[in-house]
């Protein structure tokens, strides 16, 4: 098939408001869960472990520990069963995967540092310097 083609159908299928966040970002999957002829939205929260892909077939896989055991989900970022994502935490973090985090017990198995936002200080404008009043010669009084 002709590439244009297949991106032009492509293209309708992103989904619009995605959601920015990377590796070692602690998130709240809200997935839609359909039972019988009822639809809810189940929220899965955890660490971003790793992702893999581009475009349309883009995944990403969230980890957490559950009653002790370690719990691994992976969703497709652009699937209309994933309501939203929400980021609660930016993670700092050197690695594109985080796959050494299923060996991990306890504490260390969920620590990873927060990224330090370098947003500008807060710090009162400066007012422009007013130029120098006048001086005046001094009056003689005699």
């Amino acid at each position: 098939m002709n590439q244009a083609l297949l991106d032009k159908i492509e293209s309708e299928q992103y989904r619009k408001d995605a959601a920015d966040f990377c590796v070692g970002d602690t998130v709240r999957v809200h997935t839609k869960v359909v039972e019988g002829d009822k639809e809810r939205i189940q929220i899965f929260a955890g660490l971003v472990i790793g992702r893999r892909g581009h475009g349309l077939n883009e995944m990403f896989t969230v980890r957490r520990i559950s009653y002790g055991e370690g719990v691994e989900r992976v969703f497709p970022l652009h699937s209309p069963r994933v309501d939203k994502v929400e980021v609660e935490r930016k993670g700092s973090v050197r690695r594109a995967k985080l796959t050494y985090l299923r060996n991990r017990v306890g504490k260390g198995a969920t620590l990873v540092k927060e990224k330090v936002s370098r947003a500008p200080s807060s710090v009162a404008p400066v007012a422009p310097k007013s130029p120098p009043a006048e001086t005046r010669p001094a009056e003689q009084t005699s």
